[in-house]
């Protein structure tokens, strides 16, 4: 073979092979230019979600203190309980579903939401706050982050600047499974946080879930007239880690538990101290009972009412408010559990108090034990919501020396809610309520 013949097979082999090469180092560069664009855009929404919780932080804390004529000052009993002493009306303000995300891309509807919670506790000038789940919403592709406690942070600081006792029991968006902190750390967070006026107690160490409490308000005398039990009502379950499928939890046995002894020993607290002093008292002490989702006999009493053609039954007594939510309707954990039927039969709770279902706030008596939802504050998780105003707003409670309570619901947008700063336009829509029993699963 010749010389020439030689170098052209060579120069052929050559070029068959530079192109190979040339395409993979190609491929390279664009994954690393995809790779430096994703690094440089995480690098932009850190940068801007930190301006955008700077800016909600110094709003959170450019709020003039609520002016009490009398604020009560909780105390801790020997067991490590808060309690509030009050021989008059007790007004507990549930505040739910606030949605603060925290992230680049929702540092606006934040600032609504901070600004509603700001106006509705100073109008209302409650003697406490409790807040049933979802003070957080890190969900990324709407709020632009994964991290969870700068929501937590602002609303703390908040309520601080306000000068409000305050508590919260935790709801499903608070520490989602992808949230950089878990429910532990935010336990901790607000359990060991400088905040005065945040009596949150993390809960014994023996039953599920983080923040179950109880806080007793006690007449002059030292007898318990009222207790509220906060409960964690955990999150998603079945599998459905995401929660994607709507299959939430219900609260558990060992809860339930502890629910049930602290009503027997406080009874027997109270009668052992009425008998020294020489007083009368209730055979068992009134309570009320606050979590995030929402139990099955929600779900019961509403599908009754609706079936009875919007008219109460013998177990269910309308009392007020809407099923906005469409579908199911009302979206409970999707297991048993036995919390209802043992509150009727201890006879202590008179009233249950939730959130979850934004655009529910109706309340019904149903077996003799009220069931409320909330009004919401989100701007953020409901597509739309912003817009809308019908839901917005908080529920007063009203707890009387004798054991009795009343709770209504008021809308935000009203002129006795103002505050440093205009409310948003919305529109206040007209409720469209499921008319037949959504088929079930």
């Amino acid at each position: 073979m010749s010389e020439e013949i030689r170098k052209e097979e060579n120069n052929e082999v050559t070029e068959t092979k530079k192109p190979k090469k040339s395409k993979g180092k190609k491929a390279l560069k664009v994954i690393a230019i995809i790779l430096c664009a994703f690094i440089l855009l995480g690098v932009v929404a850190s940068v801007v979600s930190a301006i955008g919780n700077k800016a909600n932080l110094g709003k959170a804390q450019s709020f003039e203190k609520v002016a009490y004529e009398n604020q009560l000052v909780p105390e801790k009993d020997d067991d490590g309980n808060w309690f509030f002493t009050a021989d008059r009306d007790f007004k507990v303000l549930q505040i739910t579903d606030v949605h603060i995300g925290g992230g680049w891309m929702c540092a606006k509807k934040d600032s609504m939401a901070i600004n509603a919670v700001a106006a509705m506790v100073t109008a209302e000038k409650p003697d406490l706050v409790i807040v049933t789940g979802d003070i957080a919403y890190p969900v990324p592709f709407q709020a632009g982050t994964f991290n969870n406690k700068p929501p937590a942070k602002i609303f703390a600081e908040l309520m601080e600047t306000l000068g409000v006792y305050w508590t919260l029991g935790f709801g499903n968006h608070d520490t989602e499974a992808y949230s950089r902190y878990t429910r532990e750390d935010i336990s901790d967070f607000y359990a060991t946080g400088d905040y005065k006026y945040l009596i949150y107690q993390p809960g014994p160490d023996d039953i599920s879930g983080c923040g179950n409490q109880l806080i007793n308000i006690k007449n002059s005398k030292g007898l318990v007239t009222q207790s509220l039990y906060v409960l964690d009502s955990h999150s998603y379950t079945d599998g459905d880690i995401l929660g994607v499928m709507w299959k939430y939890d219900n609260i558990h046995q060992d809860q339930i538990d502890w629910y049930a002894d602290n009503v027997k020993r406080i009874n027997a607290e109270n009668a052992e101290k009425a008998k020294e002093l020489g007083v009368e008292t209730p055979e068992v002490v009134k309570s009320l009972m606050f979590f995030h989702i929402p139990l099955t006999e929600y779900k019961d009493a509403w599908y009754e009412y609706i079936e009875n053609g919007f008219k109460d039954t013998d177990n269910v007594k309308f009392i007020e408010g809407d099923a906005g939510e469409s579908k199911k309707v009302v979206y409970c954990g999707i297991g048993d559990d036995n919390l209802f039927e043992t509150v009727q039969e201890l006879g202590s709770t008179q009233g249950i108090y939730c959130g979850h279902d934004h655009k529910n706030n109706f309340s019904l008596e149903y077996e003799g034990i009220r069931l409320s939802y909330a009004m919401s504050v989100d701007y953020l998780a409901y597509p739309g919501i912003y817009k809308l105003g019908s839901q917005r707003g908080c529920t007063v409670i009203t707890v009387s020396p004798d054991g009795s309570f009343d709770s209504h619901n008021e809308n935000y947008y009203q002129e006795k809610y103002t505050s440093l700063y205009d409310k948003e336009p919305v529109t206040m829509q007209e409720v469209e309520q499921v008319s037949e029993i959504p088929a079930q699963d």
